[in-house]
């Protein structure tokens, strides 16, 4: 297994090796917030990569759009395509260490990413970082994957992990993911407890 720190994520963006990077803004996610959350909503996007979502939300006009990154080559990458982006509202930190509120936080490719072993963490610092009756919501791989990253799970695994912390409002296939990932992915929105 990778040692999954800063320097290797900053290497996989200087080596230009981001094949999750799908290259522009999933719409499933923002179809989302578009649908369901207010426009000065604080919105977090961890593991944001080069932002395509982050972009797409500032455009619309959420102003408390942040992104979260190990990778200071990806915040270049959002920097350099929007120019009125506040560098400030993109954090290049620990996810783990981050203490900030958010009223929705968007999962895409980061819970994969992750060593296995820290996904209960993981499910403490999400509820940690929501705000009172905050909400988790985005996309989860529905595969068998042992080695990674990307590593894989299934609706058991995650219901195991979220239900003390969590309601599970929606856990389903998404039947419109993108096509590489079509059949492999759940959907969910997860409201804090």
């Amino acid at each position: 297994m990778s040692n999954l720190n800063a320097a290797y994520w900053q290497n996989r963006y200087a080596q230009n090796d981001f094949s999750w990077d799908i290259g522009y803004a999933n719409k499933v996610l923002t179809d989302y917030v578009e649908q369901n959350v207010v426009k000065n909503a604080h919105i977090l996007i961890p593991g944001a990569g080069s932002g395509h979502e982050v972009e797409y939300l500032w455009n619309k006009g959420y102003t408390h759009v942040y992104a979260l990154d190990y990778a200071t080559d990806a915040k270049a990458l959002l920097l350099s395509r929007v120019s009125n982006f506040p560098e400030d509202k993109y954090l290049t930190c620990d996810f783990f260490e981050l203490d900030q509120r958010f009223d929705l936080i968007i999962e895409q490719t980061f819970f994969c990413a992750l060593n296995p072993a820290l996904r209960p963490q993981y499910v403490d610092h999400m509820h940690r970082l929501l705000n009172k009756e905050g909400v988790l919501f985005g996309l989860l791989f529905d595969m068998d994957k042992n080695d990674g990253p990307p590593y894989g799970g299934n609706a058991d695994e995650y219901v195991g992990l979220f239900q003390n912390k969590f309601e599970l409002n929606v856990l389903q296939k998404c039947l419109e993911s993108i096509a590489p990932r079509l059949g492999r992915e759940l959907i969910f929105e997860f409201k804090k407890k």
